[in-house]
């Protein structure tokens, strides 16, 4: 049976994922205001997945009888200083929600509640994907450097990105 302290965690934390996909629907914006619409579809599909991600915790608490309660987002950042920044921003936001992941982990494993162990695991192997993602798309745009054409073809590959909800 979760603790009180447990379903806070995971109550934060699905607001957490909102709040993600509202982040990285300003670093779209960002990007389309800038011409970078392959860059823009990037984070759009981010956002989805986010979304998807505050979803499955959303169902994992209502199966488990707890109340998801809904916060306010916090105001994203709508201003950055180049499509590299954003990635930057985003890795961050990734490590921050790992570093959740393990909290929550490290809370269920103490109150032995291992059907939040099983469902957190799913997670915790999501964001070695994640991570490992924009770590690629900072070294790809770092070593693109200036080069226009360059940024421009990888740009044209990040803008055929999908996200598929059957993941």
């Amino acid at each position: 049976m979760m603790t009180n302290k447990l379903k806070e965690a995971l109550v934060n934390q699905m607001n957490d994922e909102f709040a993600a996909a509202h982040e990285y629907m300003a670093m779209a914006a960002y990007c389309e205001a800038n011409s970078y619409n392959g860059f823009a579809n990037f984070y759009i599909q981010q956002a989805k997945e986010e979304r998807f991600h505050g979803m499955k915790i959303y169902n994992f608490l209502n199966d488990r009888g707890v109340h998801a309660k809904f916060k306010a987002l916090p105001a994203p950042t709508n201003d950055y200083d180049s499509v590299l920044d954003t990635f930057k921003k985003g890795l961050k936001q990734e490590q921050g929600v790992t570093k959740s992941f393990y909290n929550i982990s490290d809370i269920a494993t103490e109150e032995r509640e291992h059907m939040t162990l099983s469902f957190v695991r799913w997670f915790l192997d999501e964001q070695v994907e994640e991570e490992s993602m924009f770590e690629t798309h900072i070294d790809y745009i770092e070593r693109i450097k200036d080069d226009n054409n360059a940024l421009y073809i990888y740009e044209q590959e990040l803008a055929k990105r999908q996200f598929n909800e059957d993941v």
